[in-house]
């Protein structure tokens, strides 16, 4: 680095870019004053000398064979000797610096490679001119294949060859270097290369260069589709900008996005407005080899604006201000492809009015100024579809289902629809649906075709990252969720919070991982298999250390967002838990709503868990640790799915303590859904398995679900004796719900005063726990009891449940916000404030439609029956009775079908007297063996529907 730019001070952190690359260590400092130490005891003294700003190396007269040869160079072009040129060249034995992949070098070394181009060139010249063109085929033989895309180089051969009888070959060395560059560059041969080839063809002298517009940019495709929100935006902004400055335009987005063919879309639409140039040049940012140097870019481009090869200048500054002064006199578009960094690009953009340029890039250009971005994202799917249909044809629109699925399966990424409607196409015989069986659920080793992949486009992008951003990338691969946090991010990788985090706006900058909202990460479909695949090459302890991490993250933050006596619930059930990292923690502000954020992965991480050996304990205990915001908010799906999953883990494995507690969660489900025998099946199951174990709280809590499931199924006497069985074992404080079965029955039955003294022992429970929905659920029925016996007015009632019904609304209970609701319209409706009534009834029912709760919305159709019949509207109550009648039979409750019996019945007493009749009587019955409060309303229904008969 030193001898490369003799006699310049060289900063220390160039060089230790050069010795290390990105990720120096900490002691580079100090390496580097080591390695210069040692080099001024190998060179003459003085040779380094020390700057505050690094080190600068200085040869003397004749020690450096770059410095003679650029002096040799320029002796030679200012007296065009050919002798001076050969002895300039003598002085190179390959390429410069050969063997050193540092970057810092090879950009440093690219410049002297195209100054010895450069030379070679100017001396094969003045060998032609000479007439040497024997004697030089050997000579451009050799430098043709060292240098296989110099045209200049190429052109000389040809004519060398052509000169010396071999016209055959000359042509042959035409199509050599055209593929060449169309393989490596995208590019055709220059117009001068192009006409002396038409020249040999035709016997006709080549036409003077740099007549008739230039044309560079690559073929477009024929199908380009959709995207039309994002080419309005940008032909708008680059309509609005005008000739006022240069126009620069700059498209980013993931690999295979389509970036570059939107590009040249643009360009094919704006192209008649630059009719001078249109140039393109892909800068390699994101190729498996080192980007494009600027000099070399404005090589290629200058040769396209027709610029002699001797007329370029060897060095950067050079080059950059003839390309300005070249494109200062053009109306030109220019397509710089693929970039790498805006320091790439900054000598590279045009500067003055009148020109277009058109930037593409997997990274976000964020050093780029006065620029018009536009993050390009993937097909939607109907334009996915459209995609594949254009490229694959008819058979596409013949099966929509399959297509869509191969849509999904490619993620909408350009690329790999390209590739996989390209298999299609080709294999006639197809039909979409074998397209959808090859793709599998893995989709990335069948997106390939050739020497294209998806795997390869991502490979780049992650083979240039520093290792450890590649480190998280690799790890995101095991996270099970689809969207995620940067606390995610930190457990999977040990890395502190806000390493977590730059490492993601790394990702994000190159777009391998999106962020759809702040604070929220998401990876694409194939990208995320892809980093799946990274992750499958780590030892398996690794992978099981860091999924074990994350899923600790998430036991612990599903755990917190119970309230404190809940939490100790929990421990109790699952055992104590380790206290998270401290940065971690902190940053988990609110338990409850991260909690409601990765509610939709909870499964996917209890499935992890489940089938990776040694973390099977999470399968069943972030289910347990979730449960009650689940439950509590009616995410019942939830709730079953994952405990019928943990359930077979646990069966397989024989414990017998955690089935206990996972048998008494999935019998939730079934309970609040009225799925009566199944929860039956389950909690008795629960209960069998807690008598063969000595701890006696847990049985006590499963007797006392037990409990409420008898009351559930009308069995009042049995649940009562159960309840008092739980009060005798001495379950554990909190949880004693027993309490609140026993307050139910009392109240169903009638005895409200009881009712009265038990739901005050769960208020002052509950008010020491803090739990709102049972806080309002318990304020709730003493509102209603103390009207029923006249201890408050009906005003007083209603206002009890409005502050009931606010507390459930904050707390986000749907089923304690319809009960509250009902209560509520039921006191209105007495009032006489019926169309306020109907109205609240009506929010009451939509909230219970989306629970699957029979029970509630039998009692609930019920009510609003009663109201809308207050109401004089007949027709309307006696079809909401009838409702509640048909939930009640699909339940098979004894309780709500006998309340929907009743009244049903009493309704139709002076319509259809016998119908009546037969439906009071088969309440009668189970009313009776409840002793249900309702017993004395049906028996006066009876004796009412005798007297119709009589009459």
């Amino acid at each position: 680095m030193l001898l490369l730019h003799a006699g310049r001070v060289l900063g220390v952190g160039a060089l230790a870019d050069a010795v290390w690359g990105a990720d120096p260590p900490a002691t580079a400092k100090g390496q580097l004053q080591t390695c210069v130490s040692r080099l001024r005891r190998l060179l003459p003294g003085g040779a380094i000398r020390s700057d505050p700003a690094g080190y600068c190396l200085t040869p003397g007269p004749g020690e450096l064979d770059v410095a003679e040869f650029t002096w040799l160079a320029d002796q030679a072009r200012r007296r065009q000797d050919a002798g001076l040129y050969r002895r300039a060249l003598d002085l190179w034995r390959g390429d410069a610096a050969a063997g050193i992949d540092s970057h810092g070098v090879r950009l440093a070394a690219d410049v002297l490679d195209q100054q010895h181009i450069a030379v070679l060139e100017d001396w094969a010249e003045l060998e032609l001119a000479a007439g040497h063109d024997r004697d030089l085929v050997g000579a451009l033989f050799t430098a043709v294949d060292r240098f296989p895309l110099q045209e200049r180089l190429s052109g000389q051969l040809m004519r060398a060859l052509h000169r010396s009888g071999r016209p055959a070959d000359a042509l042959a060395e035409y199509r050599r270097v055209r593929s060449a560059l169309r393989e490596e560059l995208g590019l055709d041969p220059g117009r001068d290369l192009q006409e002396l080839h038409t020249s040999m063809l035709t016997g006709a002298a080549p036409a003077p260069p740099g007549q008739g517009p230039i044309r560079c940019l690559p073929r477009t495709v024929g199908d380009f589709t959709g995207r039309d929100e994002v080419v309005r935006r940008l032909v708008g902004a680059i309509d609005a900008a005008g000739d006022a400055g240069p126009v620069i335009a700059v498209i980013d987005g993931m690999a295979g996005s389509g970036k570059t063919t939107l590009a040249l879309h643009v360009a094919t639409l704006l192209g008649d407005r630059y009719p001078d140039a249109h140039l393109f040049v892909d800068l390699r940012g994101h190729h498996a080899e080192q980007p494009l140097d600027p000099a070399a870019a404005l090589l290629v481009l200058l040769r396209q604006l027709g610029v002699g090869s001797e007329r370029i200048p060897p060095g950067l500054v050079d080059r950059v201000g003839l390309w300005r002064t070249e494109l200062a006199r053009r109306r030109a578009l220019v397509l710089f492809d693929n970039a790498a960094t805006s320091a790439q690009l900054a000598d590279l953009m045009p500067t003055g009015p009148g020109s277009l340029a058109l930037v593409t890039s997997r990274r976000r250009l964020l050093g780029l100024d006065s620029v018009h971005p536009e993050s390009l994202a993937v097909l939607d799917p109907a334009e996915a579809v459209e995609l594949l249909t254009r490229i694959a044809g008819d058979r596409v629109r013949a099966e929509p289902a399959a297509a869509a699925e191969v849509a999904r399966r490619c993620g909408g990424l350009p690329l790999a629809l390209r590739l996989a409607g390209a298999r299609l196409a080709h294999r006639p015989r197809w039909r979409v649906a074998d397209l959808v069986q090859r793709l599998g659920e893995s989709a990335l080793p069948e997106l390939e075709a050739e020497d294209r992949s998806v795997v390869s486009a991502f490979a780049v992008s992650y083979r240039q990252l520093p290792e450890g951003v590649r480190r998280v990338f690799r790890l995101l691969g095991l996270c099970p969720a689809g969207d995620f946090d940067e606390l995610t991010a930190a457990a999977l990788t040990g890395l502190a919070l806000s390493a977590a985090r730059d490492a993601l706006d790394d990702l994000v900058d190159v777009h391998l991982v999106d962020e759809p909202e702040p604070g929220v990460y998401r990876l694409h479909d194939l990208l995320r298999e892809y980093a799946a695949a990274l992750a499958s090459e780590l030892a398996p302890e690794a992978r099981a250390d860091a999924l074990g991490a994350l899923l600790d993250l998430q036991l612990q933050a599903a755990a917190a967002s119970n309230l404190p006596a809940y939490r100790s619930a929990v421990e109790r059930d699952v055992g104590r838990l380790v206290p998270l990292r401290p940065d971690l923690l902190a940053a988990v502000a609110d338990p409850v709503a991260r909690l409601e954020r990765e509610r939709p992965h909870l499964r996917a991480y209890v499935e992890a868990a489940a089938t990776t050996p040694g973390l099977a304990r999470y399968a069943w205990q972030l289910p347990r640790a979730a449960w009650r915001l689940l439950f509590q908010r009616g995410y019942l799906d939830d709730v079953y799915a994952m405990n019928e999953r943990a359930l077979v883990m646990l069966r397989e494995v024989g414990d017998r303590q955690a089935t206990a507690t996972v048998l008494n969660y999935l019998a939730s489900v079934h309970y609040r859904r009225s799925q009566l025998d199944e929860a039956a099946r389950l909690i008795g199951e629960c209960v069998a398995i807690r008598r063969t174990l000595p701890d006696r709280d847990a049985l006590g809590r499963a007797l006392a679900n037990m409990a409420a499931l008898q009351h559930e199924l009308g069995r009042w006497t049995e649940c009562i004796e159960i309840a008092f069985e739980v009060r005798r074992i001495g379950a554990a404080r909190y949880g004693r719900d027993e309490i609140n079965v026993l307050a139910n029955v009392f109240q169903h039955q009638g005895r409200y005063h009881e009712a009265l003294r038990y739901h005050r022992l769960r208020l002052l429970q509950q008010l020491e726990i803090g739990d709102r929905t049972r806080i309002a659920d318990t304020l709730l029925n003493l509102a209603v009891i103390k009207h029923a016996i006249g201890a408050v007015g009906l005003a007083t009632a209603r206002r009890q449940a409005w502050v009931a019904l606010r507390l459930v609304q904050r707390a986000g209970y749907p089923h304690g916000e319809a009960n509250a609701q009902h209560e509520l319209a039921l006191l209105l409706a007495a009032e006489g404030r019926r169309d306020e009534a109907i109205a609240v009834h009506r929010r009451a029912l939509e909230i219970v439609e989306r629970l699957n709760d029979q029970e509630q919305e039998s009692r609930l159709c019920l009510g609003f029956g009663r109201t809308l019949r207050q109401a004089g509207d007949g027709e309307a109550a006696r079809a909401m009775l009838r409702r509640a009648l048909r939930v009640a039979e699909r339940s098979r409750m004894p309780y709500p079908l006998a309340l929907a019996r009743a009244g049903l019945g009493h309704d139709l007493i002076g319509e259809d007297p016998a119908e009546a009749r037969r439906l009071l009587g088969l309440a009668r019955g189970p009313l009776a063996t409840m002793r249900a409060r309702q017993l004395a309303e049906v028996e006066a229904a009876l004796a009412a529907v005798g007297e119709v008969v009589r009459a």
